[in-house]
Order: C-alpha cells, then structure tokens, then sequence
C-alpha cells in the first residue's frame, strides 16, 4: 500500500502544475466596467481620440485664443513670428487654463467614476458632457443658438436645457469668431495709429520711395514691450472668459 500512496501523490502535484496556468486570466483581454472584456468600449474610444483635435477646436476656449494670436502677429507686421508652433502651444496651455475648472469637474463626476467601475460608459460620457455644456452656453450668445435653430429649420428652444448639442456647439463657434474679432480690433488700433504716423512723417519729409514698413515695425516691436503687452494681451483673453 505505501507504493501506491508514493507514486500517487507526484501525479497529483503534475496534475496541479499542469491546471494552474490555464486559469490564469490573460493580461490582454480588455474589462469592463463589470469585469467582462468589451472591445467595443475600446473602438470608442479610439475613434474619440482619433476626433480629440476637432473637439479641442470647436469645445473649447481654444479657438478665440488662437484667433486673437493670430491676428496679432499680423498687427505687428511679423506674419511668421512668433512660428506656428509657438502659438498653437501657448494656445493649448492658455486653453489648459481657462477650461481647468471644467476638466476637474469631467474628472470628478464622469472619468473617475467610470475608471473605479461605479458608472456605465453611457451615464459617464452624458455627465462628462454637462460641465462642457454649460462652458459653451455661458460662453454662446442666444441670438447665435436661435440663428442655428432657424438654419437647421427646428423650433427655437425655450430653455437651456432644450438645445441641441449641435446646434450649441455650431453657435459657440460662431460667438467665440465674435469675440476674438473684437478683442483683434481692439489689438490692431495701436499698430493701426503707429502705421498711419510714420506714413505721414515720411510723405512730409518727401521721403516716399522709403517703405512705412521699414521703420513702423521697430516702433511697433518697441511700443509692445514698453506697454508689457503680453501680459495686457493674456489678461484680456483669460478674464474674456469669465
């Protein structure tokens, strides 16, 4: 009897080594919100971040900042300075700052929820839209959202809480164009005033075959930083917002 006890007992352990890796789960398969793979939440969210650009672009704060850079470099007379690049990245951290109340909010009552496995994927993405929704509509005049109703030929919404996305995100953009084409107004004047005198000191000195440009671009240049106009420029855009 004791034979067989001896040469059941490593069988048994072989049995034991050769199962074990069998019900281990596999590091790859995706999980739910239950626990449950779910490829589809994965295609989701691919195609979101694949659509990130546009949402930053026509959700955000982004594109009244951009616009009014733009145009300012312009007003100076320096089409390519500061580069692209250097706009766009001040845009997005300028951008960062102004929508932080809003992206804490998303966090907390949408993302975080959905990570610790409390919330659906539908309930967390219609509570990530409220706090971006009410950005936009602090931000969207009503004469554009009854513009966009009349456009899309529906009935004019009676409350807030009757627009459609769509629309709401066509009339934010059309507001925040406004907006940053009166802030760029008011960032040409100066320039305007100091292109304006230098042409008549040169046309009364006889001096009209010399370019204005030449010497308007440095008295520009120098004005801008004697004023801090970066700073005067940033505060205008942040408290635009608010």
């Amino acid at each position: 009897m004791a034979p067989e006890r001896a040469s059941s007992a490593p069988v048994a352990g072989q049995a034991e080594r050769t199962a074990a890796p069998a019900a281990r789960p596999s590091v790859l398969q995706p999980t739910g919100v239950n626990g449950t793979g779910n490829p589809v939440q994965i295609v989701l969210g691919l195609t979101l971040l694949a659509a990130l650009p546009a949402l930053l672009v026509c959700l955000t704060s982004f594109l009244r900042i951009i616009v009014v850079l733009s145009m300012l470099r312009h007003a100076i007379g320096l089409p390519e300075t500061p580069p692209n690049v250097v706009l766009i990245g001040m845009a997005l951290l300028l951008t960062g700052f102004t929508m932080s109340p809003v992206l804490e909010r998303m966090h907390d009552d949408a993302v975080r929820p959905y990570l610790s496995g409390k919330m659906e994927g539908t309930v967390a993405l219609d509570k990530a839209i409220q706090p971006l929704r009410g950005f936009m509509l602090k931000q969207t005049r009503e004469a554009d959202i009854f513009m966009m109703a009349d456009l899309a030929r529906k009935p004019r919404p009676s409350s807030e809480a009757d627009v459609p996305l769509t629309q709401l995100a066509a009339a934010f953009m059309v507001s925040e164009l406004r907006a940053a084409f009166q802030i760029g107004f008011v960032v040409f004047l100066p320039f305007l005033l100091i292109d304006l005198l230098v042409s008549s000191i040169l046309m009364a000195l006889g001096m009209m075959m010399m370019p204005p440009v030449t010497i308007a671009m440095p008295l520009k240049i120098l004005m801008f930083v004697l004023v801090d106009g970066w700073g005067l420029l940033l505060r205008a855009l942040i408290g635009s917002f608010h």
